[in-house]
């Protein structure tokens, strides 16, 4: 069985892998992020495998369009670039990407019509030092120099999320306001007037020479939170429960 032509994604090759339930847990970590070109190569337990598919659950379609192979070669034959995941040394001479720098490359060269192929070791071992030589270039993940064995589905699951995250656009950061505004200039202005003032009335700005610094500071500070208007009508509302108190 092969798989459909390839297209512009890249396709993610498991070579020798063992345990259907972790063929299963690739096609899925793959589809989170929508890739659905997958190859296998000798896999230990043949093709298909009951396992994998109740492992999949709802990624089925990775697995139904999997194209299995008794070797790399053929694996490999229409790839233009291939990148080999390892975590160990293997004194040969080819670059090493980090998975980010990896996926940017692999999305230059999808944009002109090349195709990448990744693959991913077995769960013994990973990729014997003759699968990395048939590689363009070596792609280690920076883990724990300790502990740097990574579960085959985890390694899937990286290289898959940076090449999602490389083309949908999505800002790394956002700010949810749950229903709310982000205060203005003005009202961070007055929100650290009305601290000062209670500051000052409960003698905090000593010694007098250091007060101009604490309040910089601390108009600094509130600049520099995300505070919203609720936010700063709650921070009035304990000023001036707390100056209605008094002290202890």
């Amino acid at each position: 069985m092969t798989d459909p032509a390839a297209g512009a994604d890249p396709t993610f090759v498991l070579v020798e892998p063992q345990m259907g339930e972790n063929i299963g847990a690739a096609a899925r970590a793959m589809w989170n992020f929508g890739l659905d070109a997958m190859r296998l190569v000798a896999p230990r337990d043949g093709w298909p495998n009951p396992k994998a598919t109740a492992m999949a659950s709802g990624a089925s379609r990775v697995l139904d369009r999997a194209g299995v192979f008794p070797d790399l070669s053929g694996a490999i034959a229409d790839a233009d670039y291939v990148l080999a995941t390892t975590a160990r040394p293997r004194g040969m001479t080819k670059p090493v990407l980090t998975p980010e720098r990896a996926m940017e490359y692999t999305r230059a060269l999808s944009a002109r019509g090349r195709h990448v192929v990744v693959l991913f070791g077995g769960e013994r071992a990973g990729l014997s030092n003759d699968h990395v030589a048939r590689a363009s270039a070596v792609v280690s993940v920076p883990v724990n120099p300790d502990f740097a064995s990574l579960n085959l589905a985890q390694c899937v699951l990286l290289m898959a999320y940076e090449w999602r995250r490389q083309s949908d656009g999505a800002p790394a950061e956002v700010l949810a306001l749950a229903g709310t505004d982000i205060a203005g200039a003005v009202e961070r202005e007055k929100l650290g007037d009305h601290f000062e003032e209670k500051l000052e009335a409960a003698g905090f700005f000593l010694p007098p020479q250091k007060a101009p610094g604490m309040k910089r500071n601390l108009r600094n500070m509130l600049a520099r939170l995300h505070l919203t208007r609720a936010d700063v009508q709650l921070l009035h509302g304990v000023l001036r429960k707390l100056a209605r108190r008094g002290p202890p």
